[in-house]
């Protein structure tokens, strides 16, 4: 079990091939040989690390809106030293009963939860074992909750990437538990964490 954390926020994330070759000496009286065919060196050679380049030009634009079910191509970081591209699809947008909140006790008083349920797709095949991806509710405004919860409850079980989270295609699906003041609606989801997206989350409306 993952601990939490809850809080009520006061307002409302070419390699170029060099070949060289070195000539014998030649025995004398003998034929100088033939030069051989000589052919260009390719400008780049296959990736052998089982990764993709991905370009900004495939990635999902900073502010786009999307509806649940849609697929958006983003760059992602984790920690200090895993970085990569990752498509994340929104699947489900869900207000849970507040009865799964009992674990966090008086702490979530006034609050329903809500949960996100998505799948994540290693698009650009660099080892990103163990990652895990945050997305935030957000509502029928596209302006947050007001309320900030982490962790998971029975029926939204948060989980990471496994250790095979390294090759292209490779996915794993897991849920983000957030929540909205009682009465408040979720009006969808966004991701904010990859560059330049900060400030331009894409967002998953309802």
């Amino acid at each position: 079990m993952k601990f939490h954390r809850i809080a009520l926020s006061a307002t409302g994330c070419a390699a170029v091939l060099l070949l060289s070759a070195c000539g014998g000496k030649e025995e004398a009286g003998s034929p100088a040989p033939a030069p051989a065919p000589t052919s260009s060196a390719p400008a780049s050679s296959p990736a052998t690390s089982g990764t993709v380049p991905v370009s900004n030009a495939d990635a999902t634009a900073p502010g786009s809106e999307l509806k649940v079910g849609d697929r958006a191509v983003v760059p992602f970081k984790y920690g200090n030293d895993k970085a990569g591209t990752i498509a994340i699809t929104v699947k489900a947008i869900e207000l849970g009963a507040k009865e799964d909140l009992a674990a966090y006790g008086d702490k979530a008083k006034g609050m329903t939860p809500v949960y996100i349920r998505l799948s994540v797709e290693n698009v650009g095949g660099t080892d990103l074992t163990y990652s895990s991806v945050r997305l935030r509710a957000v509502g029928p405004d596209g302006k947050g909750t007001g309320v900030i919860i982490t962790g998971e409850t029975p029926k939204c079980q948060s989980e990471s990437a496994k250790r095979d989270f390294k090759t292209v295609g490779a996915t794993f699906e897991t849920c983000a538990l957030q929540a909205v003041k009682d009465g408040d609606e979720v009006g969808g989801a966004t991701y904010g964490d990859g560059d330049g997206y900060k400030d331009k989350p894409v967002i998953w409306k309802k």
